[in-house]
């Protein structure tokens, strides 16, 4: 429907930029470490932490914000930056049930266009009476073949005790990101450290001093809800980050550290900064904090709900999301599932790191996909040897180059399953080991030998320490041909530039270029990859 009182609205980057250019003092945000927002308050509902869209397809998506009180969440979208006719949204009312956070989905909109929106907050008890617009955009996905794609990829966001500086402008990488203007972002897991606390400063090598924004919920590891709730509230603290948000919606997936660094189901820690020691406690907090913060289609997002508790419609973090005719995302969990980290020598193991039920699920989807990339979002990599300790391993590879074992078998069976089933156009891109490099899978160099060649591509931190590259295991035969890795473990943000991945699909012939990037607009390596080709 139109509204009757349409909001004059300046050019879309200028809005975007000039709402959330302040810092959080400026904008008034509450108290950095209060866990909840108070129940009586004066004047008009506020939205401080922004605004978020989430899992956009061709004709719908989901919009995020949090509140400083009760609310109502309102969302307009209209097809011009003007709102002079607009479509109204009523989403879910706001409340301390989810912190004061919400998502509201939008159905119906036009494929390929550009959506703007505003949500506004307003008062339950008098509807009228609402707080200031807090204006977005988002492209939804194209059903023309003749429409590329192109979205960034990266994760790991304040991790390793490096945190917001404001010496350096907080995230900048975001900001750059969000200049390349892409259709989405995939972020690969480890959205937040909640086993990591921030400091207020840290000495540095060469003797400078890097200083972080600091919150009561990162001066230790979280374990409470409210304690998660803050590790994923911090970050919006950044105004590149806020931003970026605004004009880029995201796929999100998670990994380790929104709980706790390696865990599986059913660990107990042996840790002492940590009370409440069940990991499944841990993660089930972290879980709903997760989809409370993070607009997810399968953690109960949609209109007239809060944002998720991790009870939604299935509680999966686990989903495939279509980007037209070109590009289907499948986004995986290797953590929910998996089980215990080993030294993964074993010769019978279905759970693997999926678990049964996802890894038939990919399959199946993969199987169903028409589209002529399938991107599969790992949040971990395939065949570099991650350890957990010294004996066990905690991602797929285990360092044997022979035939598969352990994990590496679940691995196996899906690669073998692309092969037979003829699917084209698997490319697979992860974070997880802060550094960046590109992976050639080749079963002439494989000990196991039955898959078709394919590609994976890695890239991070955002706003974490770089880390040494790791080595590789030669059971499904990869070769680096690109790799970029500080020589210490742990290089601060303020001495290597942060890292993304592009990918960049072409509407006219189908080719997918890969470019890894750094932080200062410069590109590491290229890969342009051809559809339908296999072996390349």
């Amino acid at each position: 429907m139109s509204s009757g009182h349409p909001i004059p609205a300046p050019g879309r980057r200028s809005v975007l930029r000039g709402s959330l250019a302040a810092s959080a003092a400026a904008l008034g945000l509450p108290a950095l470490g209060s866990a909840a927002p108070a129940f009586a308050r004066s004047g008009r509902p506020r939205a401080d932490w922004g605004v978020q869209t989430g899992d956009v397809s061709a004709h719908s998506g989901l919009v995020w914000v949090r509140s400083d009180r009760m609310a109502r969440m309102v969302v307009e979208t209209s097809a011009t930056e003007s709102f002079k006719r607009t479509t109204r949204w009523r989403g879910p009312l706001l409340g301390p049930g989810t912190d004061f956070t919400g998502t509201t989905r939008l159905r119906g909109l036009p494929p390929g266009q550009q959506i703007h929106y505003r949500v506004l907050l307003a008062d339950p008890d008098d509807p009228r009476r609402t707080g200031e617009p807090v204006p977005g955009t988002f492209r939804t996905a194209p059903v023309r073949r003749g429409d590329g794609v192109r979205f960034v990829w990266s994760g790991d966001i304040a991790g390793q005790g490096w945190g917001i500086n404001p010496d350096l402008g907080g995230y900048r990488v975001f900001d750059e990101m969000r200049r390349l203007d892409p259709d989405f972002f995939l972020c690969s897991g480890d959205t937040v450290y909640a086993d990591g606390p921030i400091p207020s400063s840290v000495r540095l090598p060469d003797g400078r001093v890097w200083r972080n924004i600091t919150t009561e919920e990162k001066s230790k590891v979280a374990e409470t809800l409210a304690e998660f709730r803050g590790n994923f509230r911090y970050n919006l603290l950044d105004t590149n980050l806020r931003e970026f948000n605004a004009q880029v919606p995201s796929i999100v997936q998670w990994d380790d550290h929104e709980v706790v660094n390696n865990w599986y189901p059913g660990e107990v820690l042996d840790d002492a900064r940590y009370t409440e020691r069940r990991v499944d406690v841990l993660a089930a907090r972290a879980r709903r904090a997760f989809g409370e913060y993070f607009p997810i289609s399968t953690l109960g997002s949609g209109s007239g709900s809060g944002s998720g508790h991790g009870r939604g419609r299935d509680g999966r973090v686990y989903r495939v999301l279509r980007q037209g005719p070109l590009l289907d995302v499948f986004v995986l969990d290797m953590r929910t599932y998996r089980n215990a980290n080993s030294p993964g020598l074993g010769t019978d193991d279905p759970t693997g790191v999926l678990g049964e039920e996802q890894a038939a699920w990919l399959k199946r989807e993969l199987s169903r996909s028409r589209a002529v990339w399938k991107v599969i979002a790992s949040d971990m990599p395939i065949g570099l040897v991650v350890a957990d300790g010294p004996e066990n391993i905690e991602a797929v590879a285990q360092g044997d180059p022979g035939r598969p074992l352990g994990r590496e078998l679940q691995i196996a069976d899906v690669l073998r399953h692309i092969k037979h089933r003829r699917i084209t156009g698997t490319v697979w891109l992860t974070a997880d080991v802060h550094h960046t490099s590109a992976q050639h899978y080749d079963p002439s160099r494989a000990a196991f030998g039955d898959f078709a060649p394919f590609w994976e591509f890695v890239t991070g931190p955002l706003a974490a320490g770089g880390f040494p590259a790791v080595r590789l295991d030669g059971t499904f035969g990869p070769e680096r041909p690109f790799l970029k890795a500080p020589t210490r473990a742990n290089v601060s943000p303020a001495e290597a530039p942060q890292l993304f991945g592009e990918v960049e699909i072409c509407g006219g012939s189908g080719e997918l270029t890969v470019r890894l990037r750094e932080e200062g607009d410069a590109v590491l390596f290229t890969k342009v990859l051809q559809p339908g080709r296999v072996g390349q």
